[in-house]
Parts: structure tokens; sequence; C-alpha cells
């Protein structure tokens, strides 16, 4: 009799389930065998996380009833709420009984390695190659994600999230701690906008002292931030001083250098000059502890000269209010604006589980999730929906998915409602063709190409670099001390204004926490993702 060959997919699959099945199967637990509804339909069970917001059963939601009908399979959700989610998947994935897979999944890359070397997951790169024409079309088109998504290994441990919005310098994470003026008040007090580090200061000055608001009281807030890596730092103003600062301290020079933000020589003129704001009583002293409420708070009362955010719209409402300003110069006189490394892109979306014994089929209904029109919807929301506000219109005869205005709604609440999330794919190329770009994205991006990129002087940002599970247990070792310490020293200097004198042994004790170790590891992870590119 002719002996039966499996695909090499299937083998290695079938080999990973085995020793996880006998692990579970000692501790008691096991997987039932594949389950169909009352019409025929495969079952899988999923686990998955879910905004508040929405349906508490994600087949409520108008997007996962039609992927069932698409694609002839029922999921029987497992669904825990965003703020236990984490914990509750952990529990799950210890327990034995294990789902099919996990769904919006939040995995870091070092839960992908271990849950690999665990066998709790399976890999997934032949099964992408042998099942999944829509998601190797992606990988196919476009090989760094290909490359991002594969483990040192050589596996791929998961199906990634992908989302386009711009390229290169006018990618829209480019930049997110974008500077926000009241422009009112510079016309109030007749002043220009401020194009250096100096003029930024007196403006500032006239901002504390000139009452603006006119209310006759010295409320008036020049400047106000959150102290924290993120869209609501001031560190956008330390690029005037040299390289500048990102949520990672983590730059690459034109060389392919890669470099620690904190130990530049620019980054103490930046705390030297953010140290003499505060000296001069121009920063909100709540900016060293305030939460996002507080800040939203005074931002809706238009008590901020200058403040930082993603979108003015969060904080001070989409109007003519307040203005992006341009980066100023340093004392050097360049101009410069530092660009992010992030991008829009999640390796850990989803994984499927070792004791899933339908492969076939959740690769098919995963599959569906990087069609073009679906993966648009998963992101977004969908159209045609009777109890829900839609995010979209569906135009037949072109096939495309057209942004509706909002009409006041919060843009996040509604996705929250009505989106699914998880793994899928948004090019480029789509806008225009499957989709129309939203609204606010249009705005951001058009607003940096206009005032933002020009200045980006840096050729290179750090690759989403897939590390080993070795390196990433150095990292993550090394960050749990060498981050704070930088933060803390800094939060320090801009009240007390001691960045001078005590450099040399802040310098120090950043290598005693394992500083060169830590650029090591990195530059090695950049030199590899480039060679590969």
């Amino acid at each position: 009799m002719k002996k039966l060959r499996l695909p090499r997919w299937k083998k290695a699959l079938a080999v990973s389930a085995l020793s996880t099945v006998l692990v579970v199967t000692a501790c008691g637990g096991g997987s039932s065998e594949p389950q169909q509804t009352a019409d025929g339909k495969p079952i899988l069970r999923i686990l998955t996380s879910s905004s508040p917001l929405a349906p508490a059963d994600p087949n409520e939601k108008l997007i996962v009833k039609r992927l069932e009908e698409k694609t002839g399979v029922h999921i029987d959700w497992t669904s825990y709420t965003s703020d236990v989610f984490a914990e509750k998947r952990n529990l799950a994935m210890a327990s034995g009984d294990l789902p099919d897979a996990v769904f919006a999944a939040e995995y870091s890359d070092y839960d992908l390695l271990k849950l690999a070397k665990d066998g709790a997951i399976v890999p997934l790169e032949d099964l992408i190659d042998a099942q999944m024409p829509n998601l190797k079309k992606v990988l196919d088109e476009h090989p760094e994600y290909r490359a991002m998504i594969t483990a040192p290994d050589g596996h791929i441990y998961a199906f990634p999230w992908i989302e386009e919005l711009g390229s290169g310098k006018e990618r829209i994470q480019s930049v997110d701690d974008m500077p926000w003026i009241n422009v009112e008040w510079l016309d109030k007090l007749g002043l220009e906008m401020p194009t250096t580090t100096d003029e930024l200061k007196q403006t500032l000055i006239a901002f504390k002292t000139q009452d603006p608001n006119g209310n006759g009281e010295a409320d008036e807030i020049p400047l106000s931030f959150i102290d924290k890596p993120g869209g609501e730092n001031l560190t956008f103003l330390f690029a005037a001083f040299g390289l500048g600062e990102n949520p990672d301290h983590l730059v690459v020079s034109d060389d392919g250098k890669v470099i620690f933000t904190g130990t530049e020589p620019g980054y103490k003129d930046a705390v030297n000059y953010v140290y003499d704001l505060y000296d001069n009583g121009l920063i909100d002293i709540e900016s060293f502890q305030q939460d996002w409420n507080t800040y939203v708070a005074k931002g809706k009362d238009d008590r901020y000269g200058l403040y930082f955010t993603w979108d003015k719209a969060n904080i001070t409402g989409m109007n003519d209010k307040y203005d992006l300003m341009p980066p100023v110069a340093g004392p050097d006189g360049e101009v410069n604006v530092t660009r992010n490394n992030g991008m829009g892109f999640f390796r850990g979306s989803m994984v499927v589980t070792s004791t899933n014994q339908q492969l076939e089929t959740t690769a098919k209904w995963v599959d569906a999730l990087y069609d073009p029109l679906q993966s648009v919807q998963d992101n977004w929301g969908t159209y045609g929906d009777d109890k829900q506000q839609n995010i979209f219109e569906f135009d037949e005869s072109k096939q495309m998915l057209k942004h509706l205005p909002l009409e006041g709604s919060a843009p996040v609440e509604i996705r929250q409602k009505t989106s699914i999330g998880g793994p899928l794919a948004i090019l480029d190329d789509y806008f225009g063709t499957y989709t129309t770009m939203p609204d606010d994205a249009k705005w951001r991006m058009d607003l940096m190409e206009k005032v933002l990129v020009p200045h980006m002087t840096a050729e290179n940002t750090y690759p989403n670099v897939f590390f080993s599970i070795d390196e990433l247990d150095r990292l993550s070792t090394i960050e749990a001390d060498l981050f704070p310490y930088m933060l803390r020293k800094r939060t320090e200097w801009y009240q007390n204004g001691k960045a001078d004198s005590e450099w040399n042994d802040y310098l120090k004790e950043l290598d005693r926490l394992g500083l060169q170790e830590w650029l090591k590891i990195r530059q090695d992870g950049y030199d590899r993702s480039v060679s590969q590119s």
C-alpha cells in the first residue's frame, strides 16, 4: 500500500501538537474533538479580548456574522474585557485546556518565543504558504513583513496586524508628541509664531504675564505636558539641541550607528533648557504627576499656551484656537524633528495552539481577515448596521468602503463597538482603491508633511527587530533599571538644574546598569535587519 505523505507544514504541526498533547494528558487535561453546529459548520474555540463598549459575545457584531456567512466557520468565543484579558489569557494557556487560537492576543516577542519553546503554539509559515492566499500575497509583495514576522529560528509563530498610513518620513507614526500652540493668544498679544528656542521662551513669558485670555487673572498655563514617554511629552523640543529624543530613547545615525539618546551632549542641553523654563515659572507644575484626565480637563478650558499630544482634537478640540507649532531652531541655528521608530505593525496578533485539530479550517477563517475589504472593516468598523453608527458606506459599483462623517462621535468609540481588530493588513495602495483615508488621519498626515517632515534630518530609524529569547532576556533585564534611572534623573534635572554637575556620574551609572551591552545587542539586531532587507 502506498504510504501517505503529509505536507511539510502538517508534519511540523503534528509533531508540535503531539508533544503538547502528551504534556497536557499527563496533567489530566486534553483537547476536545472537533465540533460542528447543527447545520454542519465547523466550530473553532477562540479566546479574545474586547472593549467594554462592545457586545459581550463578539458573534453579535455584524462583522463577525458576515465572516461566518463568508467562511462557513462558526466561532465559539471566550471574550474578556481588555483590563483583565492578559491575566485570563495566561491562565488559559497554562491550564492545559487550550483554545484553538488566541485572537487579538497582544503577545510580546518574548511571549511568542516562550510559548513556542513550550510547545503551546505552532509554527505557521507552511500553513500560510499552502492555505492562505490573501496573507501570502501581502507577504510576497512586501517581503519586509515576512522578515519581520519570522523569528530567529526561521519560524513564524503569529499572524500580524499591519496598518500602513504613509511611508518613510511621511508615516503617520513618525511623530507622536506634536506641539500645539495657542494662536488666539499669539494674535491677542501681537506675537509672531516663535522660530527659535529663545523666542519660544519669550512667548511663554508673555503668555504668563500679559493676561492673554483677558480675564484679569494669572490663570494661564504657558506650557504643560505629561512627564512620561509618549505623545504628551515635551521631548519634541529636544531636537532643537541635537539628535533629539523618542519613546525608545534610540536613534540611528545616517551611517547606521545605534545611539542611546540619553548620553548625547544635546540631550543635556535640552534638559537644561527645560529647567530654565521651569525656573522661570513657565511650566505647569502638575506636568510631573498629572494623568490624562487632568491634562484633558485643563485643555478643554483653553488654559494652555503650548501643550503636546498626537491630535489636538483629543485635548482642545478640532477648532482654530490652537495650531501646530513648527519646530524651532536651537542655539546653533539648526532645525530638526526627531523621527519615531514606531510603525503600524504588531507581530503577536493571533496564535494557533498546538491542540488545534482543525488547522485548515483555522487558516481559511484567518485568511478571510486579510482580504483587503475585510481588513479595512476589521480595523475600523463596518457598514449597513441598523443597530450601530456606521464608520463606512459601501459603494457597490466601485467595491469600495467610504468613511462617513462621524457627526461629533468619537471614532475610537465606534471602532470599539463595531470592529474586531486582530490580524489584518491595510497597505498604502488600499487607499483610493478599497477605502478612503479617515478624515482625521489625512488631516494629520497633511499637516505633518507641510510642517514637520521637511525638518526630519535623520535618514534611518530603528527597525522592528525580532530578537532571540536570550537577547530579549538581557534587554528586558537591563531596561528594567536603565530606563527608570534615566527618566528619574531627567525629571530631577528639570526641577533642580543639576544636569551639568551630575552628568559624569550619570554616564558612569548608565554604564554600570548595562548600557554598553544594551547598545551592542541593539546594534547587532540593527545590522541583522539591514542585511536581510
